[in-house]
């Protein structure tokens, strides 16, 4: 179905590039949606989603791919967006309205202003990052539920999540990533990162040849130094030293054997056997803590 031109397309897809190049990144960026959502059983037919909007590429790209999958009747979901306009100075306020209009897309736009919070809460020459995060997810959470969604949907892709990985493996001292779905803690909402087999150049290619507005986070971009930016630089780096090792390292994330790593919580090396008392006894796997559970 993805490969017949003839196809009506979504209007988010109106205007697009009539190049084979262009053409292939869509396929391409579909199909990894499309299998990240079928791998990690995001489907409940019937199901409502939050589909966060930031502005940015990103969320950009997993709002197009979205509803070009419900519009050929391979998402049987309910989707609205939901852009939080956290009271930014210059924030464009009015550029996501009526983009999401335009485009006859149901949206919810809600103002909190987080900002204020955010600059009085942190000191002088830290990052906001965290903070903002923290604010904007809870505001997500009760919309959700005020909207009866049963999942938020984000907009984080390959490299966010690879970014992740390392920043926690170099400065938070654990093995833990964004995982694709998770339940949050309170355990009433599901939260979905369908673009996590896309890639962000795949993204940012995507975004701008459909020319979308795109409204950059000078919160947090204008900010030096930062942690991200920095394991981003260096995966970067790798990945022109050695073409194709993001994916390589995404494949690793897949591909977990507690029994070679050290961690006693989730296997189980002192129940360790040697020989026959092994096979009979079986696996040494252990569920994961719940600690693992809404590493987010």
């Amino acid at each position: 179905m993805l490969d017949d031109e003839d196809a009506p397309i979504h209007p988010l897809f109106a205007g697009a590039p009539s190049g084979t190049e262009f053409k292939k990144l869509r396929k391409r960026i579909v199909r990894e949606t499309r299998e990240a959502i079928e791998k990690y059983g995001m489907i409940e037919r019937g199901a409502r989603w939050l589909v966060c909007l930031s502005g940015g590429k990103d969320s950009y790209t997993l709002l197009a791919v979205l509803h070009e999958l419900k519009w050929r009747g391979l998402l049987p979901v309910e989707l609205l967006a939901c852009n939080l306009d956290q009271g930014q100075p210059g924030f464009p306020a009015t550029v996501l309205p009526e983009f999401l209009e335009t485009m006859g897309v149901p949206h919810r736009i809600e103002y909190q202003d987080t900002y204020s919070i955010v600059m009085d809460k942190v000191p002088q020459g830290r990052t906001y990052c965290s903070l903002c995060s923290r604010l904007r997810r809870g505001n997500l959470y009760r919309i959700a539920r005020e909207e009866g969604c049963s999942a938020v949907v984000l907009g984080h892709h390959r490299d966010d999540i690879l970014e992740t990985f390392f920043m926690n493996l170099f400065h938070g001292g654990r093995l833990a990533t964004m995982p694709p779905k998770l339940v949050n803690e309170e355990g009433d909402l599901f939260v979905y990162r369908p673009l996590a087999f896309v890639a962000e150049a795949d993204c940012e290619r995507f975004a701008r040849a459909m020319n979308y507005p795109i409204i950059p986070c000078d919160l947090c971009g204008s900010q030096d130094g930062l942690q991200r930016q920095q394991v981003k630089q260096i995966l970067d780096q790798w990945e022109k030293n050695s073409p194709g090792r993001r994916q390589v390292m995404f494949r690793a994330l897949m591909n977990v054997r507690p029994s070679h790593l050290a961690d006693p919580g989730i296997f189980d090396f002192a129940g360790l056997m040697r020989g026959a008392a092994a096979a009979a006894d079986g696996a040494h796997f252990t569920e994961i803590p719940p600690k693992l559970r809404d590493a987010d």
